[in-house]
């Protein structure tokens, strides 16, 4: 038999105390009216408490925020009277496995099949069993550092999440989701949630799944709009790309706002870019002039990554990941390649180089990154032909990436538009290739290019489980916003909250 001897920690017991501190600190600053804090006594301790803490108290005029700006938002509850009378109580569907079957109590029995149950239908992550309701009021600071040249005002988005109060009787809601513009990492994963969370987390009736984009709507035949079902979406979000196919074009107001009238839809969620939130807009204005009582929520996706306001857009991690792994090719490309080899990489960015720049940074194997916002400059010391010329001496091999709309004030802008209403980009990959093998060739030097242009291929692969988890949490924050009765509004994550907001995209320049 072995004794064990229990020695009292002083270590312990100063962690203990400080999570005790800590836990504390949270509830004097949430407190029970939203963290405000009325006796001076309260306002006391919590000095004493942050003070032990290790936070010391400073009056610098900078930080102080005297004056927020709170993006608008436009509620059905202005409009139109909400379910069982206006600011009633609206009964939740049953949280998921508050009493889970005995499929899931019991893992020990493999055998199912005497259960009657194969597998289970669905695996919803959303419960409101321990979910903590948010006020209108509760707001996400957008303007989060703050420095001694920031004036005394900042802004601020309204914080998404589930509201006590809803607008929708749930049981009586009938959603649409529709998939818009180019192909991003995680669009089934948000499909598959806006699902879940409609039928398991709030009991709608029934959510309708519009194929090809906007051109569901028109009735054509190869575009007929499908009932979508816990069953149907379970395993999709494993794929990439968009199970109700995507599309641009077809936007018709009128079918679009009879659709709604026609299946009763009182939720459209729309998962677009920037024209297709401008088109969110316009169907938005044409039901508040027909009286219609349909929340329209936007769900920005773009792997450019270039929304205002926002942290990052769902999927841009995920074409990361992708882009390195042609980066990687590169690099093989151009070490094995005698005497030197240099291997051009161009990469999606039409008017931002966030994917180029963080694939570059991410993969630790380029040696040149050219993006839209800076301009290029070939010749002279300071020229990238210059540096490649001394990078390849060195190491006998050099990988160059850039972003699709870079070089536009060397080659100059596009006068045309591609089949999709874009303007058209000069082609910077085959130029640089060109001017690479031009300038080798000129110094009487022996040098391989290759050109590798992966573009599609970033955008068309399974979200990774970073993204997996944030379109989880987006599709069932944008639930949560249209339930209570926000309209035309964006979701997004802001200062590492889920924030909803009037035209997060909707206002940008084309």
């Amino acid at each position: 038999m072995t004794t064990i001897k229990l020695e009292y920690d002083p270590l312990l017991e100063n962690v203990r105390a400080m999570v005790q501190e800590e836990e504390t600190i949270n509830h004097f600053l949430r407190g029970s009216s939203h963290g405000i804090l009325n006796q001076e006594e309260d306002q006391a301790e919590l000095e004493g408490y942050l003070s032990r803490a290790g936070f010391e108290a400073h009056s610098e005029e900078h930080l102080v925020v005297k004056k927020v700006f709170i993006a608008k938002l436009e509620s059905l509850r202005e409009c139109f009277p909400s379910a069982n009378t206006c600011n009633s109580r609206v009964e939740l569907f049953k949280p998921i496995f508050v009493h889970p079957p005995k499929y899931f109590q019991d893992r020990k029995d493999r055998d199912t099949s005497r259960l009657g149950i194969s597998k289970p239908t669905s695996s919803q992550c959303i419960s409101f069993e321990y979910n903590e309701y948010f006020s209108d009021d509760d707001v996400v600071y957008l303007d989060v550092v703050r420095t001694a040249e920031l004036v005394s005002l900042s802004r601020a988005f309204v914080r998404a999440g589930p509201r006590e109060l809803l607008h929708f009787g749930p049981s009586h809601v009938n959603a649409a989701i529709v998939t818009c513009g180019g192909l991003s990492p995680g669009i089934n994963n948000v499909i598959r949630e806006l699902t879940h969370s409609l039928y398991s987390a709030y009991g709608a009736n029934q959510v309708w799944g519009i194929r090809g984009g906007f051109r569901g709507f028109l009735g054509l035949k190869d575009f007929e709009p499908i009932v979508l079902t816990n069953e149907f979406v379970e395993d999709i979000h494993h794929e990439g790309g968009t199970v109700l196919r995507s599309g641009r074009g077809g936007f018709d107001i009128e079918k679009i706002v009879g659709f709604l009238q026609e299946k009763d839809i009182s939720q459209l969620y729309v998962i677009g870019g920037d024209g297709t939130h401008r088109a969110i807009l316009h169907i938005h204005e044409e039901c508040m002039k027909q009286n219609l009582n349909v929340s329209l929520v936007g769900i920005p996706k773009t792997i450019d990554n270039d929304v205002d306001y926002i942290d990052r857009s769902f999927g841009f991690l995920s074409s990361v990941d992708a882009a390195q792994a042609s980066i990687r090719t590169a690099k093989t490309e151009s070490m094995c390649v005698s005497p030197r080899g240099i291997t051009v990489v161009k990469l999606m960015g039409r008017s931002a180089g966030y994917l180029t720049a963080y694939a570059a940074l991410g993969s630790g194997d380029v040696d040149c990154v050219l993006i839209p916002e800076v301009p290029i400059i070939f010749e002279g010391q300071d020229g990238i032909l210059h540096f490649l010329e001394k990078r390849v001496e060195e190491k006998k091999y050099a990988v160059l990436v850039v972003a699709e709309g870079a070089g536009e004030e060397i080659l100059g802008p596009s006068s045309g538009k591609d089949n999709r209403g874009n303007k058209k980009l000069p082609p910077i990959g085959e130029y640089i290739k060109k001017k690479i093998q031009e300038h080798f060739h000129e110094k009487g030097l022996e040098c391989t290019v290759r050109y590798i242009d992966p573009s599609y291929m970033v955008r068309s692969v399974p979200a990774n489980a970073l993204d997996t988890v944030y379109c989880t949490e987006l599709a069932q924050n944008a639930v949560h916003g249209a339930m209570c009765g926000y309209t035309a509004f964006s979701v997004e994550i802001g200062s590492k909250r889920f924030i909803v907001g009037k035209s997060l995209v909707a206002d940008r320049t084309a």
